[in-house]
């Protein structure tokens, strides 16, 4: 009779469905490519899986704004930069950073190297070629810092041409200078055949107005939910173990992102090349978000005259409750 019932258990027990893994939506910042690789190896490694989660990567595009995504309840958590996150809050959607992966900018204006700019004083009366949808606000504190105008070519002005997502303002010479990426749109550049000797560049991190990149972001509303907030740790702490691996791993993290990219459009090298320097930016970073970091950030913010980009310090932007919980 023991073992008839034991029977039976089990086999009842081999009957009931397998519990669900939680899904969790993360939006991208842009398309697929190593500047996500984390996330991506995350997946590929089973980081998630081992963590109960079903996640579901969106790529991002020149039409995707990760913002309003997250705001219609596209997605659980987001990918943004953290300018236009603050933006973002300060008009009324609540976001807040749960984590930062990336501990440096790599974000820099490359100009040509005949046109007689040399130092950031000489790219007034300039084209210059400037990326929106919340990339914009950088750029736009610093030329405030140095006295620079924004609205037109003068001997205290810029002409801001509103740069599409590729680098041919400047290799046609629509512009003197365009914004670029350490780990992308540079490249292009030098692809193209252009000579790094012919190029001067500009980096944010030099000039003491870079802003952070890539953190992670959810709706403040949803951190009240226990059940999100358990999701969310447990999502931090696997996309970290998926960012160190991909650190450790640059090679095989690239072909990871290669294999998901269901468009077809990046080369091996070109990806394994971006991998290199995206690892670059988030060394030094365990998921935590640095309090110093978050104020230089908002101090550059501020720092934009009669048009900042926020106009009070934010409060509750951030929170280390998840890091806290995911890497102790």
């Amino acid at each position: 009779m023991k073992s008839l019932m034991t029977g039976a258990v089990l086999s009842a027990a081999m009957a009931m469905p397998a519990l669900a893994a939680d899904e969790v939506r993360l939006q991208l910042k842009w398309v697929t490519q190593a500047q996500f690789a984390g996330y991506y190896v995350a997946l590929d490694q089973g980081f998630y899986e081992e963590e109960d989660l079903d996640v579901t990567i969106l790529p991002g595009g020149p039409d995707i704004a990760p913002t309003q995504v997250i705001a219609g309840g596209g997605a659980d958590v987001t990918v943004e930069w953290m300018p236009a996150a603050l933006a973002a809050r300060e008009k009324g959607l609540p976001l807040v950073n749960i984590a930062q992966p990336f501990k440096s900018s790599g974000m820099m204006l490359t100009c040509w190297g005949d046109v007689g700019i040399a130092e950031p004083a000489d790219l007034a009366d300039r084209t210059l070629g400037v990326w929106f949808f919340g990339n914009e606000f950088p750029f736009m504190s610093w030329m405030s810092q140095l006295g620079i105008a924004t609205d037109g070519k003068s001997a205290s002005g810029v002409e801001v041409l509103k740069q599409g997502f590729n680098v041919d303002p400047l290799l046609q010479r629509q512009a003197d200078c365009i914004s670029t990426m350490t780990y992308n749109e540079y490249w292009q550049v030098i692809d193209a055949g252009v000579g790094a000797d012919e190029l001067v560049t500009f980096k944010y991190e030099d000039q003491g107005v870079a802003t952070l990149e890539d953190g992670l972001y959810v709706l403040e509303e949803n951190l009240s939910d226990p059940d999100f907030s358990d999701k969310m740790v447990r999502f931090v702490r696997a996309s970290m173990k998926g960012w160190k691996w991909a650190e450790e791993n640059p090679e095989a993290a690239a072909e990871i992102v290669l294999e998901n990219d269901a468009t077809g459009a990046q080369t091996e090298e070109h990806q394994k090349r971006m991998m290199g320097e995206i690892a670059k930016l988030t060394a030094g970073s365990n998921g935590a978000l640095d309090p110093g970091d978050y104020d230089r950030t908002v101090a550059t913010l501020l720092a934009g005259g009669s048009d900042p980009v926020i106009t009070a310090a934010p409060e509750g932007a951030w929170t280390h409750a998840i890091t806290d919980a995911a890497l102790n």
